[in-house]
């Protein structure tokens, strides 16, 4: 599983590393909703929440779909621009310009995304212009509680006031907690542009996706970036242009925004280099099956507390050589045995730092 990009005829020069205040913003608002996908950033949630207005700590709930569940568009306003070659503005009131400039059709589509969402690839009847479209979400916000029917009830009767409650309430959040949090973040955020624009121009695409993120490629043959996510998507830059949008507090989320008619968007976080790469789906799949086989298990509680040879394995299991290296094999193909020669025999031993990562592994493997 996987989002492609289908970047054909795509100039290097259209490919932008550029930073966002409201990208950034978004998911500030996500961090401070779930802090429990961002352990790292606890500490930062506790202190924000600890001091907010009550009254902006209400409002903060009243529209929270936007961000907790994962990251609205809107976000990204820049990318829904006609013409398809519109940046980030370099200040928040210059993104929330580019957001006004939406229509009111993009802005209700992009804020009921995650109500709404049967043509997000794909062309599609607008919520706000079709009865039927608009309905089906009014039923799907209610399954999720009254204060989601509310919002979603104003943005399809009403969106100018809905568009201009959701501009105060971010620019109160600017004023409340994001000011001083972007003034701290933007000069990483704006040294790791400097970055990927140079491997741009000296390295080229391939290493400047890699760059972005181990789960991102480049398929040269076909045309394409390929980031491996738990999902599936696609789309195509065509006569736009691709834009990297760093994040400092977006671990372990890379979003990939695949809107129809949007410019692609790679919002990635950035964080210092890892000592071991996450796993890909694939590779998380193969060891979540490997371990969950009973007798691998109990191989495993051997493999944990020593090393051992196949023939060791097979009379302490009962079972025959053969058998055996069946299990060890599936184990090694997954990545989680650590095997060495001593003489003329071969040790097999589990290795219990890949198992240990597994949970945090599975966890990023499904939130990227």
């Amino acid at each position: 599983m996987s989002v492609h990009i289908d970047i054909t005829g795509l100039r290097r020069e259209r490919i932008i590393a550029v930073t966002s205040p409201l990208a950034e913003l978004g998911m500030a608002l996500h961090t401070l909703s779930e802090p429990g996908h961002h352990p790292g950033l606890q500490a930062w949630a506790t202190g924000v929440t600890a001091g907010l207005d009550l009254h902006l700590a209400d409002r903060m709930c009243e529209a929270d779909f936007l961000w907790r569940t994962t990251f609205s568009d809107l976000f990204l306003p820049y990318a829904g621009i006609p013409g398809r070659s519109a940046l980030p503005g370099a200040t928040l009131a210059e993104d929330l310009d580019l957001l006004d400039k939406l229509s009111d059709e993009q802005f209700v589509d992009a804020a009921l995304e995650f109500t709404c969402v049967p043509s997000y690839g794909a062309p599609g009847p607008a919520a706000l212009t079709d009865a039927d479209t608009g309905r089906r979400a009014l039923e799907l916000a209610a399954a999720r509680g009254p204060r989601q029917l509310l919002f979603s009830e104003r943005l399809l009767t009403d969106p100018p006031s809905t568009r201009a409650w959701l501009r105060q309430f971010l620019e109160d959040c600017d004023e409340a907690f994001f000011a001083d949090t972007w003034s701290r973040l933007s000069h990483q955020l704006a040294a790791d542009v400097r970055h990927k624009t140079d491997l741009l121009r000296h390295k080229g695409l391939a290493e400047a996706m890699t760059s972005v993120s181990s789960s991102v490629r480049l398929d040269e043959a076909a045309g394409r970036i390929v980031v491996d996510k738990l999902g599936e998507g696609r789309t195509a830059t065509v006569d736009g242009g691709l834009l990297l949008v760093p994040t400092s507090l977006g671990r372990p989320h890379l979003m990939v925004l695949h809107r129809y008619g949007w410019q692609p968007t790679l919002h990635y976080p950035v964080s210092s280099p890892e000592l071991v790469p996450p796993p890909s789906v694939e590779q998380l799949t193969l060891r979540m099956a490997a371990l969950s086989h009973p007798v691998r298990m109990r191989m495993c509680r051997s493999l944990a507390r020593s090393a051992f040879t196949t023939g060791e394995l097979a009379r302490t299991h009962g079972m025959s050589a053969p058998e055996v290296s069946r299990h060890l094999s599936a184990l090694k193909k997954a990545g989680l045995l650590l095997t060495r020669r001593r003489g003329r025999y071969v040790l097999h031993q589990l290795d219990v730092a890949a198992v240990a990562r597994l949970g945090s592994d599975f966890l990023e493997g499904i939130l990227r």
